[in-house]
């Protein structure tokens, strides 16, 4: 009897130690089947190349929102190498610069030069364009004197409006906003600009930027003019226009020649707000 219950205890013993190799088996199968497909390489890589949203909150004031500072001294911006630009200084904030940088780098690669010719612009900067094209220091577009062609405020300010921002409320304050290689939208259409405004709209987006004042309409109805040539920094200008539309006020536009239109107008919804879709997601 002992012999007997010796064997059947090994026996038993032998069909536990099979059960859990086989079980033991199974679970290294299924940790070989959740491992990354081979071909699930390139799809990271591609993502890779893009610019990753920054992490964390943005402490935006309305002093920076309506660039009351000047980027030269400003800890988050960065002087733009002139190999970027058409020899003229200017500064970016550093992760629209980095993001730029990497954009430029895949454009030339592709046999396209972009060129920064306006990036960021201060109060004070803004003023002394918007105050020059006012008082017809300088002339708007089609060559007209502003203050002798349009002696009411209100119809002045919205001629220059077509193009120029009023002091406070011009993308360009933030840093993430740059103009490339042309101020004339048949450059980019018909002319040698074309190229470059293809390559961006078929790839600008995979490094963060997007073209704010795209062609006006249904989804666009108010605002400046399209510009071809001016394309933001998503990751930071996207916070920045949500930031705008809960704090800044039309009675908040001042300091200027023609800042009383501002609320009258209604510049804050109309102008900082009115940007292609696409833009606010």
């Amino acid at each position: 009897m002992k012999l007997h219950s010796t064997l059947f205890s090994l026996f038993l013993f032998a069909l536990w130690a099979m059960a859990f190799t086989a079980c033991d088996n199974a679970h290294g199968e299924n940790q070989a089947v959740n491992q990354p497909e081979p071909e699930a390489r390139p799809e990271t890589a591609e993502t890779a190349e893009q610019v990753a949203e920054p992490e964390g909150d943005f402490d935006f004031t309305i002093a920076y929102l309506m660039g009351q500072f000047d980027p030269a001294t400003h800890p988050d911006f960065v002087k733009v190498e002139d190999k970027y630009t058409d020899g003229d200084p200017y500064y970016l904030r550093k992760d629209t610069y980095e993001a730029f940088q990497k954009m430029w780098e895949a454009a030339r690669a592709d046999g396209i030069k972009l060129v920064i010719i306006s990036a960021t612009r201060n109060f004070d900067r803004q003023k002394m364009i918007w105050e020059a094209k006012w008082t017809g220091a300088r002339k708007i577009e089609n060559g007209a004197n502003a203050a002798e062609k349009y002696p009411d405020p209100v119809t002045r300010a919205l001629k220059i409006l077509e193009y120029s921002s009023m002091p406070g409320t011009s993308r360009h304050h933030w840093g993430t906003d740059i103009d490339l290689n042309d101020l004339d939208n048949y450059t980019f259409e018909a002319g040698p600009g074309r190229p470059v405004y293809e390559w961006l709209s078929a790839n600008a987006a995979k490094f963060g930027f997007c073209q704010p004042y795209s062609p006006k309409g249904k989804d666009r109805p108010d605002g400046y003019n399209e510009e071809k040539w001016h394309w933001s920094y998503m990751p930071v200008s996207e916070p920045l226009t949500k930031f705008a539309a809960e704090n800044l006020k039309d009675e908040m536009i001042s300091g200027f020649l023609g800042a009383e239109t501002a609320p009258e107008i209604g510049v804050v919804e109309k102008y900082v707000l009115g940007i292609n879709p696409a833009c606010r997601q």
